[in-house]
């Protein structure tokens, strides 16, 4: 077993229970030639400069579906009727179908009738780094991190003049694995992403 201290350290990941709101902005590309030194913020999905792919709360699982599809990514960032952000769902979830079935069969529902909102991984259950945190941090902090924590995806937070918080952008380990050319698949081991992987066997979709 290899025991030598690694040069990177997990990030601290915070709470979302209070983020309610999403930044708005244009393309995003993961800068080439990256290595585990390089600056993690070529990583984030900045939605100052990207658009935020979201969808409502109330909208049906098969209508998230198509969208993840067209538009060729693996998460949403969900929204109420308020536009606020209440939470995430993943290409895991809909694809996997475990997490869909359960809500028809407990509820007596038709799988047209299974919305967003009741699959949902609430914002309470999320957590997310700083970007000012970000900031300093390198590509290599980021493995440590996403190893540590299982996720497959890590919200980014920012402030605004007033100190209200939102959510800045997204890193993917979809991203961080082919940037790096390295396996970030691992086994399940903690907390925000857990729901995910607990209903869908197989890889990262």
């Amino acid at each position: 077993m290899n025991n030598t201290p690694s040069p990177y350290s997990h990030l601290p990941l915070k709470e979302m229970g209070s983020v309610t709101s999403i930044c708005r902005p244009g393309h995003h590309a993961a800068s080439a030639s990256l290595d585990m030194d390089s600056p993690a913020l070529a990583l984030l999905t900045d939605f100052q400069q990207v658009r935020a792919f979201t969808v409502s709360s109330q909208s049906s699982v098969d209508d998230a579906l198509q969208m993840m599809k067209q538009n060729r990514i693996h998460m949403l960032l969900v929204i109420n009727d308020k536009g606020e952000f209440t939470g995430v769902v993943s290409a895991r979830i809909l694809f996997g179908g475990s997490a869909v079935t359960r809500v028809m069969q407990e509820g007596g529902l038709s799988r047209e009738d299974v919305t967003v909102d009741m699959i949902q991984l609430p914002r309470e259950e999320l957590h997310a780094i700083d970007h000012e945190r970000l900031e300093r941090a390198t590509v290599g902090d980021l493995v440590q991190t996403l190893k540590a924590s299982g996720d497959r995806h890590v919200l980014v937070t920012d402030h605004d003049e007033n100190g209200s918080f939102h959510i800045r952008g997204v890193i993917s380990a979809r991203e961080v694995s082919n940037a790096l050319g390295i396996d970030l698949d691992h086994p399940p081991e903690a907390h925000s992403f857990s729901a995910i992987r607990s209903v869908v066997l197989g890889h990262d979709l």
